[in-house]
């Protein structure tokens, strides 16, 4: 296996830590992969780089908003469009003033071996023009390709210090010695972070994340080479003319069926729902998993109380002893009594028991429903047949027009003298 080379650019002074603490926010997260997901499907070219804006104070750096830079080539490097950066930069500090936000650092794309030299410009220009202090934040895309995130952020924030440069000697020579002070780079040094966020970031990030699984990408290049190609086609004879009104009726017919596959917003929510739920059980089996072979892999002596006499000593490398753990499983152990009942014939007879009167309710809901569309219907046939009555009746009294007669039922002028 090959030994990764140092960079150069990463610190490699041991120190106490500087004590700095970083608070990331899931709005920022979202704003980065939001960019880099834009550039490239666009197939945008050039690196990505964008600005971060937060409070610090003190030790303390919030990572609250982010937005994407423009950037120009300079001597033979890429910095930012200065007049364009602080006139942007002005906007947002104008929007979030409460609180105050500003200018924190700024990130990119980075390799997991950390910052490169073509990265050096654009942070020397933040920190000599805008914050003396700014961190650096780098996202990994490599790493989630790679799977090697471990349920970590694909990402590493780091802040930067000037320190002494110090060159190797060759093997057996000697270093020669020189007056005045050492000369400065500029180093990185990896900090930890912190996520938090607000009530209002829960509701979109819960959002954003419900309404992922019906996001879809939409390749216009497709319809672009399609559409080409239908063009020429139409100054050709009948028989192509009606072999493209085929194909354009395939295509609405495709296009229908992929409408018919958008999710509703309830089947959103149940996938999600599902969705957690195996991973729920995937980890409880990974615990239990691992548990297991924990156990399996203890002394003899801890698994069994009595050793074989007849079993030979082996090389086999077994777990160290750790009693805490021990006493955690057998707590854990002692708590599966509650979820599984003891008398297991009387927990089926009490289930049984509840599911028939479920089923009684149901049964009686059901009947009741019944009774009431029976009489709804008997109400119905009772209005039909007076009806009915009434009408053979003023038929028997001469018609609707007889004289003195009712019409239709009612009691004419004659009727009410009489």
């Amino acid at each position: 296996m090959a030994v990764e080379a140092a960079n150069p650019l990463i610190s490699t002074q041991k120190s106490s830590g500087s004590g700095l603490q970083v608070a990331l926010h899931p709005l920022v997260l979202l704003t980065i992969s939001d960019y880099i997901t834009r550039h490239t499907l666009r197939q945008q070219k050039g690196p990505i780089v964008g600005a971060l804006l937060g409070q610090q104070n003190g030790r303390e750096i919030t990572i609250e908003h982010a937005y994407e830079c423009l950037l120009v080539e300079g001597e033979d490097e890429l910095v930012l469009h200065q007049t364009w950066f602080e006139d942007r930069l002005q906007r947002m500090k104008d929007v979030h003033k409460d609180p105050a936000l500003d200018l924190v650092g700024w990130y990119t794309i980075l390799p997991t071996s950390g910052p490169q030299p073509v990265h050096l410009p654009i942070h020397r220009q933040i920190l000599h023009s805008y914050n003396e202090s700014a961190i650096l934040l780098g996202f990994h895309p490599t790493a989630i390709l790679e799977g090697s995130t471990g349920g970590k952020l694909p990402l590493t924030i780091y802040e930067s210090n000037y320190e002494a440069e110090e060159t190797a000697a060759a093997a057996g020579e000697d270093r020669e010695m020189k007056d005045g002070e050492p000369q400065l780079a500029l180093r990185f040094k990896e900090l930890p972070y912190s996520v938090e966020t607000g009530e209002a970031e829960m509701i979109s990030v819960d959002f954003v994340a419900r309404g992922g699984g019906n996001a879809t990408a939409v390749d216009g290049t497709a319809k672009e080479s399609a559409a080409e190609k239908s063009e020429p086609s139409s100054d050709k004879g009948k028989g192509k003319s009606r072999a493209g009104k085929k194909s354009e009726e395939q295509d609405a017919e495709t296009v229908k069926a992929d409408e018919q596959h958008i999710l509703s917003r309830e089947d959103e929510e149940l996938i999600a729902s599902l969705t957690a739920k195996a991973n729920a059980i995937k980890m409880l089996h990974a615990r239990i998993n691992l548990i297991a072979i924990y156990l399996q892999n203890l002394p003899p002596s801890y698994i069994s109380n009595v050793v074989p006499e007849d079993v030979e000593p082996t090389e086999k490398k077994y777990t160290p002893v750790n009693h805490s753990v021990l006493r955690s499983i057998q707590a854990l152990l002692t708590r599966l009594s509650l979820l599984v009942p003891a008398d297991a014939v009387a927990f089926e007879r009490e289930l049984m028991s509840e599911q028939n009167d479920v089923n009684l309710v149901s049964l009686l809901s059901t009947l009741t429903q019944s009774i009431k569309g029976v009489r709804e219907t008997g109400r119905k046939f009772a209005v039909v047949d007076t009806q009915k009555s009434i009408k053979s009746k003023s038929d028997r009294s001469g018609g609707p027009w007889g004289g003195g007669g009712s019409f239709n039922g009612v009691m004419g002028v004659g009727d009410l003298l009489s």
